[in-house]
């Protein structure tokens, strides 16, 4: 029995403390006044009871109720009701004045009111929550004073005081009433009777127990059945209704995940209301934080709290809540929940809130499911408000019933006695129920909720409610009907009704009788009318005589004792089954699982030949959580049978299989996988040397779950229930009770829970020894446990080698507490018990380290486990000493296993491979052994078909010139081949260090990842017999290799001496004159300036990047010039001694001069006169490199420009680069220029004049160089002097030029035609573009001409700027000129140009800003925008990422295009490639061009071999490209040492490829146009590689001034002492030409003249194969005698699927085995497996002459015989390359020139000329420059008829307006195509139809023009996909045959 009221009091308003604003209440009285002992007095009522503040009123408000809650310190609620009504005080204010008359309005002030109205509340503190009866009681206590009854008020009050009612039960039919009326007047039954029938009221709690007060009234109180349950009335729909369906939800999950929920009404019961609804729905979980359903609003800062709440506050106070940032905010007066952006609430699992919705709207809107019929029911309305409540919170039941069904299988039981202690194993629920990833589920079971939950739900004996048996025995149910809504929707209706029942167990005494206040009484009274009297002061004596009394009764009747009825709580079905449905256990078939037993029995029965086979079949089953249960299952099955003392092979197998099953769990091991290896790995082991065993936990320890406190917690429970149950069972064997047979329980299936239950039942019977006995029992088994678990955690935390502190250092024992399961990583062995403990982290940790933090480690977990199953004090210090022991003990024991384990023979590991070496070239470390890693190219791994190759083991070896792997790949499949990868050690771009798991092994092992510029990538992990600091000198090896001191410590000047990285500067030179000279050299520079002009200074010029303060590597002084140098000192005979004059005859046979001289520009006659008529001469200024020292030593100048004139220039370039000439245009005999920028520092000192204002030097300076002569300037002369001397020398260039002559001065070129283009094909013009239109593009002009073509966006300009130049919009315009194409764009085009220049400077965009143009000059500027190096380093890198991920992405849509994009790569190369066809197109037409980019090295060197390469067929064979990238590249100081970051100086500047770029450049023209190279892309990847490799000296160095000063520059041509070792690559290439035809372009049919314009798009551009392709059979097969050597062994190898098919004929032998070999397309060479035609039969001819034993010719001599037989064969009279005819290639599909179809560039529309008949063509003849497809297959023609299905004379209609022609039609069925001559006896075929393209072939019309007589039905038409073709036989019959014979070839195909 419970009192229904513990106190009562009345609030008044505190007149006396009324201050400034806010007024204040205070008690009045209060009964009892004394506090209950077992309830005390709640404090700070008054604020509650007018939550808003006390305020007066003017009028009288009509009397309030509500129902506060308060929580006291034991978190007990207590439920306030406050019942408030107002009375009239005086108003003090009008009482100070002198108040006359209050009714008239006088005076401007508001007329104060006479009478306030103050509140008074009667308040009832209650444990209970009836608010109905609580509203009566009141409302009639206020009725009796108001309507003055004649009952008194103490009685009333006394009445309701001394009530006492039952807690649970339902009804109790205990009428002893303490005070009744006998009279209950006439007019208050009627209101009883009347108040029966009004259904509106709310009567929710009614009555199963009658009080009455005493005032004629009478309630019946209606107990709820079970008081777990709550009690909600109606307020969960209400909530809905306020809030609807979605928006409560998103309430009910942010309660369960700990949110902070604010309630906000204008009405503070809604507020109650609402927050009980809240907490009904949450049953059976109850809410434990801050609980306030009206809050008032003094205490408002309790809304900023830390922790979660559920609060209700006034609308009145909602600005107040609107700072508030991290609270949901559910407004019930407008439906709305706010939800703050940082809030992130978890909602309920798929398909869980899908259906919780569905199922709720089903309740609160049955009308939607037929909203839709035809012919809706009549009658479908919503249940009423009371049931509706309980269907909803039915709702929710059913939801918890899913979310925790199966929870009490995952409770552990750790004592039963003397309180039963339960844990509750999160992991296990979570994973067998697949939801570890649910955000939802995790944040519920880590919430205090659950926990309270556990404790009140978890114990086994207690009594059940509603959800117990909802979740034991309706899961079933609940799981069949899950999808069915109907039946859930019944299902709910049932449960609603035993709620219903619950809360309203006799629904039938619904009745009470209260007397409400009368009408009159009731209203407000008008301020006029009397008021009634104020609420009395209540006698004390009275009311408290009335309690007294009471209590008095209660102790002398006896206690009325309602025996709780405990049960045992069902468990429900286990968990298991309800898994099987998400699939997830059943996804590994039977098969899987069979692959694994097997492979175990192997194992044990010692077949390890077969169990190796399955190996990698079980590491990848073992992904499967199945397999891996398996797994521990077979194990166990062994340890079972006593096998587990096993042999090396079998534990090494066993421990890999453990660690595969382990590295997949995650760190909660929430399928129980590490739980059940726990006791395996302590039971397996094997016999070591000297009587020791090794268990496999010390192979075991790398993984995270060890080090997870949740993990052993867990562990340690359900061992303890196990060791508990065991107790209990003996127990009851032992007293043979009869329970078992009782209960009907078979002993062994009783589940620890029923156990526990069972005896928590008997306990009471117990004595109490027996009771003490088995407490002790239970207590020291959990310390027993906790020994155990010491020891165990001691294994498997102390790594074998404890030195090496191995696990700790990786996972930190985190600190995270074991509430919630998160795992921290903290990579401080220390941080386990202080995570400030960071001394401790470090590899030089003592071993005392290790066993401290793992001491701590254990310590902490046995500290918490005792203190939860109640270990005794002593029992806890005793554990406390013994664990140091234990671990130091088990340190012990592990270093001798450690010592032993390190004697093993090691595993037999495969053999060492070792690498070929080049000649000269030495290991600088031995093999170590690791595992190549597969990265992010898949082709490798199998993962695209194929066998998987990587991962491989082998060994890593670093050379003095490379860094090899050889290994064979770790799938036994493939075991027979062998991987290589290696790469050059100078191509070294990144190294960094890596955590690798390998596939089969245990521990996490280092790595590193070696990325290498020539798009290679290792990735290898250090087996563990490498050390640990082996691998750091391999690091530090690698480092001094990769950045040698000085150029002179790299491969190609260190190969063939020593290993040892010493560079030894005094070595004996071979060639010592030439080491003397170039000393000289030097010093006769120094000399020659004079001494006063030279300063000694350490400078670094601005560009060279981040070598801040480093000396340039030539030489500590470099020499600046000061001033000028006395001229006369200058001249060559004074300057060059006698000893010296060798050096300029070396200097002449250098190649530029050749190639100067090929072109004209200039020869050096050994008087080194030169003859004046020539426009240019060469200059022998630089000749000391003094002027430049990145310049050669001789240059080109124009003839009129003096020495003197070039030093006093070459100061305003960058780096002194002034303009010189590289090449010159035979034809136009326009130059070609090269420059740097202008130096901006030089501008300063000319410029200082009065008009050009010093701030803007940088933009006007530089054009001010520009600017004609009569610029006026009014600086110093020598500034003036310099800027004429620029123009002069600019002015001698143009006037150089022959059409200048002609022009004989003018500026204008009034008829420049384009007849020079005539010698080129008229086809050609079509797609050469209008240079205007170029340079648009090159420039970002905006608005297109007509005839231009330009495609925006990203590529349109060079950077893409898409806007006029900032410097001259008028450039184009000018080029463009009149620009009037015609209609079809044909080639009558002449260009008109008003003054086309005759010099275009192409500078940089930045550079050229702010000047004018001046309109009479000779020249123009073109600014453009370059990428500087920078963008290219970048670029390249994302380049090498894009071709060489180093793991697969893990992005998806990070697709390797996607990448290859975003490295602007392709964007890099379209910007060179479309300047140089400006360029070329300048040039072209005769305009001189000047080069001035950057400082002149980088993208100027690009743009200039490019023009020179497309303009001049020469540099398209071998002499002329090596020549041109030694004049343009080496020559003129390409920077390749810096920019390939060669040595320790350059090393910060990182890796720039421009070269690379220039050779990307040139493969893409090479696709464009096959034709016309002499050399093979194979070439061009060639002098990529070794660019960077080293190998050779070519490309060492800046430029010629240093080659000079080490002595490199001329040894070349020396003596060889050592022929092995070449030290130019030239030399190499030269001599592998003369031997094999690698380098040669089989296809090389080049045409007079050729100018080549190649489509520059990125569209158009090929990403190089060069990036993307892999041998791994053999390596990169660049370094040749590497590759040849494994080739040359191959056939030897006999083996016969990979005999090589080309070494024996494949008919001569009649064997059966088969001469094909599978190629792999990324191990295997493709090129020389799959040799092309011409290459194959000269291997053949090569095989055939050795077998005959004749000396084997050299292949080109075959060659060009075979080519000159073939010439005169087919007597061409047009001039044919033979070449063309030889080679059935794919590539023609690239090839440009030869396709017959052509695509003008622009804009205008594309015109397509077909050649495929000569109608067709442009002229009346053939064209004879052009070899179209046709062409290819005629040379193999012959007459007879094995090629010709089909032959015979067709008329076919020629193009349009053309007539019909007979031409003798060949059908051939072998090519598929359809061919056509002049005569039968014509070998030379006029055109091809492809019958692949044929679409049709149907019965033609004859046409106009067509042979007469011959009848309709002999035409025929063909339709093809580009065109119709018109025929005609010669008669029907005949046109039938070959319409018959053309399908047939079709449908053959």
């Amino acid at each position: 029995m419970a009192r229904l009221a513990d106190y009562f009091l009345v609030v008044g308003y505190d007149l006396e403390k009324r201050g400034g604003g806010e007024g204040q209440g205070r008690i009045l009285q209060r009964f009892p006044e004394k506090d209950w002992e077992d309830n005390p007095f709640p404090q700070g009522i008054e604020l509650f009871c007018q939550p808003s503040g006390w305020q007066l009123a003017v009028e009288r408000p009509p009397p309030s109720f509500f129902v506060a809650v308060l929580t006291d310190i034991n978190s007990e609620r207590h439920y306030c009701a406050c019942f408030t009504f107002w009375e009239a005080v005086d108003n003090p204010q009008l009482q100070k004045e002198e108040a006359s008359e209050v009714d008239e309005d006088e005076g401007p002030g508001d007329p104060q009111p006479a009478q306030l109205y103050a509140p008074k509340s009667l308040v009832v503190v209650s444990r209970l929550d009836y608010t109905e009866v609580f509203r009566n009681c009141l409302g009639l206590i206020y009725t009796v004073h108001v309507d003055g009854l004649n009952v008194p008020l103490e009685t009333v009050i006394g009445n309701l005081l001394t009530c006492t009612i039952p807690i649970a039960g339902g009804s109790q039919t205990d009428e002893s009433s303490v005070c009744s009326l006998n009279l209950v007047p006439l007019n208050l039954s009627c209101d009883w009777l009347l108040g029966c029938f009004q259904p509106e009221e709310e009567e929710s709690e009614d009555s199963s127990r009658t009080i009455t007060l005493g005032a004629g009234d009478r309630q019946v109180i209606q107990t709820p059945i079970n008081d777990s349950l709550p009690v909600s009335g109606c307020s969960v729909s209400q909530l809905f209704r306020q809030l609807g369906i979605v928006n409560v939800l998103y309430l009910f999950c942010a309660a369960l995940t700990e949110h902070k929920i604010l309630f906000l009404s204008s009405s503070y019961q809604r507020l109650t209301d609402a927050c009980r609804a809240l907490l009904a729905i949450m049953f059976p979980l109850k809410y434990s934080f801050t609980y306030v359903p009206i809050l008032p609003g003094k205490l408002l800062e309790v809304l900023s709290t830390p922790t979660p709440f559920i609060i209700g506050v006034n609308s009145f106070f909602r600005s107040e809540t609107q700072e508030l940032l991290d609270v949901i905010i559910a407004d019930l007066d407008g439906g709305t929940v706010t939800i703050p952006e940082c809030v992130h609430i978890s909602l309920l699992p798929e398909p869980l809130l899908q259906h919780t919705q569905t199922v709720l709207s089903m309740v609160l809107d049955p009308e939607l499911e037929v909203a839709d019929h035809a012919f809706p029911p009549s009658s479908i309305q919503p249940s009423a408000q009371k049931i509706q409540d309980k269907e909803i919170r039915a709702v929710f039941l059913w939801l918890f019933a899913q979310l925790f069904q199966g929870y009490r299988w995952c409770l552990h039981i750790i004592r039963i006695h003397p309180e039963p202690v339960i844990r509750f194993h999160k992991a296990a629920f979570l994973g067998q129920r697949s939801q570890t990833e649910d955000d939802f589920l995790t944040k519920v079971l880590d919430g205090m909720a659950f926990a309270r939950f556990v404790s009140e739900r978890g114990p086994p004996y207690r009594s059940t409610d509603l959800f117990d048996d909802l979740v034991a025995n309706q899961v079933k149910r609940i799981r069949q009907e899950e999808a069915m809504p109907r039946k859930v929707l019944s299902h709910i209706k049932e449960l609603a009704e035993q709620l219903f029942k619950n809360e309203n167990p006799y629904p039938a005494v619904a009745m009470h009788k209260v007397q409400r206040p009368s009408e009159l009484s009731a209203q407000p009274r008008p301020s006029g009318g009397p008021s009634p009297a104020c609420f009395p002061h209540l006698d004390e004596v009275t009311v408290q005589l009335f309690i007294d009394h009471a209590n008095a009764k209660l102790k002398s009747a006896p206690p009325v004792v309602r025996p709780e009825l405990k049960s045992m709580v069902p468990s429900g079905p286990p968990l298991v089954d309800f898994v099987d449905r998400n699939g997830n256990a059943l996804a590994n078939s039977a098969r899987r699982l069979e692959v694994v037993r097997n492979c175990i029995n192997y194992i044990f029965d010692n077949k390890m030949l077969e169990a190796k086979k399955l190996m990698p079949a079980v590491l990848r089953a073992l992904k499967g959580r199945a397999a891996r249960v398996c797994l521990t299952q077979e194990l166990n099955q062994h340890v079972l049978q006593n096998r587990a003392v096993l042999d090396d092979q079998q534990f090494d197998y066993i421990v890999r299989m453990m660690n595969c099953t382990l590295q997949d769990c995650s760190h909660m091991d929430e399928h129980g996988i590490a739980a059940a290896l726990l006791p395996l790995v302590t039971a397996f082991c094997r016999k070591l040397g000297g009587g020791i065993t090794q268990f496999a936990y010390s192979c075991v320890q790398e993984h995270m779950v060890w080090a997870n406190m949740q993990f052993w917690e867990a562990m340690f429970y359900s061992d303890v229930q196990k060791h508990i149950r065991a107790l209990y069972l003996e127990t009851e064997d032992g007293d043979a009770t009869t329970t078992d047979q009782e209960a009907g329980w078979s002993g062994s299936e009783v589940s620890a829970l029923e156990l526990a239950s069972e005896q928590s039942r008997l306990w009471p019977t117990l004595s109490k020894e027996v009771q003490q006995e088995r407490v002790q029992k239970e207590e020291s088994t959990v310390f027993s446990q906790a020994i155990h678990y010491a020891n165990r955690m001691s294994y498997l935390l102390l790594p074998l080698d404890t030195s090496k502190n191995r696990l700790l250092r990786n996972t930190g024992l985190g600190d995270g507490e074991s509430v919630s399961n998160s795992y921290l990583t903290n990579s401080i062995a220390g941080s386990m018990a202080e995570s400030y403990d960071t001394e401790s982290g470090f590899e030089d940790a003592e071993t005392s380290d290790v066993a401290n933090s793992v001491v701590r480690f254990i310590n902490r977990f046995v500290d918490k486990v005792c203190n939860e199953s109640g270990v005794t004090n002593e029992h806890l210090k005793a554990l406390h000493t013994m664990i140091p022991d234990i671990v130091q003990m088990h340190i012990e024991t592990l270093d001798a296993v450690h010592r032993e384990s390190k004697r093993l023979p090691p595993i037999q590991k495969p053999k060492l491979l070792r690498p070929t070496l080049l000649a000269g070239e030495e290991l600088v470390m031995d093999g170590m052994r690791v595992h190549l890693m597969s990265d992010g190219r898949e082709e490798a791994t199998g993962l695209m078909g194929g066998p998987p190759l990587l991962p491989a083991e082998g060994a890593i070896f670093l050379t003095t010139y490379r860094l090899v792997f050889k290994g064979t790949p770790v799938d036994p499949l493939v075991g027979e081949q062998v991987v290589t990868r290696s790469f050059p050690v100078a191509s070294l771009t990144k190294e960094k260090r890596i955590s690798v798991s390998l596939p089969m092994d245990q521990f996490l092992q280092d790595g590193l990842q070696l990325r290498s510029c020539t798009f290679q990538l290792m990735k290898v992990a250090f087996d563990e017999e490498v050390a640990s600091d082996l691998a750091e000198v391999f690091r530090k090896h690698l480092h001094k290799l990769r950045y040698p001191q000085h150029v002179q410590g790299t491969f190609a000047f260190t190969v063939g001496q020593s290993a040892k990285l010493v560079v030894e500067h005094k070595t004996k030179d071979k060639n010592q004159s030439l080491k003397t000279l170039s000393k000289n050299l030097v010093k006769t520079a120094k000399r020659t300036i004079g001494r006063q002009y030279v300063t000694r200074k350490k400078y670094t010029p601005p560009t060279w990047e981040n070598r801040s303060s480093l000396p340039s590597e030539m030489d500590e002084d470099e020499i600046s010039v000061c001033e000028e140098p006395d001229q006369s000192s200058l001249t060559l005979s004074s300057t060059i001694r006698s000893s010296d004059r060798q050096t300029m005859s070396n200097v002449v046979e250098r190649a530029c001069c050749r190639d100067y001289q090929r072109l004209g520009l200039g020869t050096l006659s050994n008087s080194l006169t030169r003859s004046k008529n020539e426009p240019f001469r060469i200059s022998t200024v630089n000749r000391m490199y003094t002027v430049c020292r990145s310049y050669p030593g001789l240059l080109i100048v124009p003839q009129s420009v003096p020495d003197s004139t070039i030093q006093r220039m070459s100061r305003c370039y960058r780096q002194s680069r002034f303009p010189v000439v590289c090449w010159r245009n035979s034809r136009t005999k326009a130059v070609l220029l090269r420059s740097a920028g202008l130096h901006a520092k030089g501008v300063v000192g000319f410029f200082k004049s009065p008009n050009a204002p010093t701030a803007g030097l940088h933009a006007k300076g530089v054009m001010g160089f520009f600017k004609s002569s009569n610029t006026p300037t009014a600086g110093p002369s020598q500034a003036e002097s310099t800027s004429l001397e620029q123009e002069k020398y600019l002015q001698a260039i143009v006037s150089s030029m022959p059409s200048y002559s002609e022009a004989s001065g003018r500026n204008t070129l009034s008829g420049f035609t384009s007849t020079h283009m005539s010698s080129s094909d008229s086809s050609d013009k079509l797609r050469q573009p209008k240079i205007g239109a170029l340079m648009k593009q090159v420039m970002g002009g905006k608005e297109d001409m007509p005839g231009t073509f330009s495609r925006g966006g990203k590529w349109g300009s060079i950077r893409g700027s898409g806007r006029l130049s900032a410097y001259n919009p008028d450039v184009g315009n000018r080029l463009a000129g009149k620009d009037s194409p015609q209609p079809n764009g044909g080639p009558a085009d002449t260009f008109f140009r008003q003054q086309r220049a005759y010099l275009y400077i192409i500078g940089d965009k930045a550079q050229l800003k702010g000047g004018k143009q001046d309109s009479f000059q000779q020249w123009e500027l073109v600014p453009i925008e370059v990428c500087d190096v920078r963008q290219v380093k970048n670029s390249f890198k994302k380049l090498m990422k894009a071709c060489v991920p180093s793991s697969p992405a893990s992005d998806p849509t990070m697709t390797f295009h996607r990448c290859l994009e975003d490295s602007d790569w392709m964007g890099l190369l379209h910007r060179v490639l479309q300047v140089s066809v400006l360029v070329v197109e300048l040039l072209d037409q005769g305009s001189s061009v000047m080069v001035s980019l950057e400082d002149g090295w980088d993208v100027t060197t690009q743009v200039v071999s490019l023009v020179q390469l497309l303009s001049d067929p020469y540099y398209r064979t071998f002499d002329g490209f090596r020549l041109l990238v030694e004049k343009e590249w080496l020559s003129f100081g390409h920077r390749f040492s810096h920019r390939g970051g060669q040595t320790l100086a350059s090393q910060g500047s990182g890796f720039t490829p421009v070269f690379l770029q220039f050779l990307d450049c040139v493969h893409q023209i090479h696709l464009q146009f096959p034709m016309e190279f002499e050399f093979s892309q194979y070439y061009l990847k060639f002098l990529a590689y070794h660019y960077v490799s080293n190998r050779f000296r070519t490309f060492l160095l800046d430029s010629d001034y240093e080659r000079i000063e080490l002595g490199v520059l001329y040894e070349e041509k020396g003596e060889r002492k050592n022929p092995q070792v070449c030290k130019s690559v030239w030399d190499y290439i030269d001599r592998l030409h003369k031997k094999t035809p690698v380098f040669y372009n089989y296809m090389f049919a080049p045409e007079d003249e050729e100018v080549l314009k190649p489509y520059s798009y990125v569209s158009n551009l090929k990403v190089w194969d060069l990036y993307t392709e892999e041998t791994l059979a053999e390596g990169p097969s660049y370094d040749w005698e590497l590759a040849r050597g494994r080739q040359e062994r191959l056939p030897e190898e006999s083996s016969p699927d990979r005999a090589d098919a080309s070494t024996s004929a494949p008919n001569a032998t009649p064997t059966p085995k088969s001469h094909r070999r599978i190629v792999w397309p990324c191990y295997d060479n493709c090129s020389r497996t799959l040799p092309d035609a011409i290459t194959k039969l000269l291997q053949e001819v090569q095989a055939l002459e050795l077998e005959l034993g004749q000396v084997s010719e050299k292949w080109k001599e075959t060659w060009d015989k075979i080519k000159t037989t073939q010439r005169t064969e087919t007597k061409l009279e047009s001039r044919h390359s033979f070449s063309t005819s030889l080679l059935m290639s794919s590539n023609l599909s690239h090839q440009r020139r030869s396709q017959g179809v052509y695509l003008q560039e622009s804009g205008v529309g594309s015109s397509i000329n077909l050649s495929l008949d000569c109608e067709a063509s442009a002229g009346s003849a053939p064209t004879a420059g052009r070899t179209s497809t046709s062409t290819l297959y005629s040379q193999f023609q012959s007459t007879e008829s094995e090629n010709r299905s089909f032959e015979g004379i067709l008329y076919k209609k020629g193009a349009l307006l053309k007539p019909w022609k007979p031409r003798w039609f060949v059908l051939d069925k072998t090519k598929h195509q359809l061919r056509y001559y002049e005569s039968r006896k014509d070998k030379e075929c006029k055109g091809v139809i492809e019958l692949a393209e044929v679409e049709a072939v149907i019965p033609g019309v004859p046409t106009m023009g067509a042979p007469k007589h011959i009848e309709e039905k002999a035409f025929f038409d063909l339709k093809t996909t580009k065109r119709v073709y018109n025929f005609c036989a010669e008669d029907s019959q005949n046109a039938q045959l070959w319409m018959d014979s053309v399908q047939s070839c079709l449908s053959d195909a």
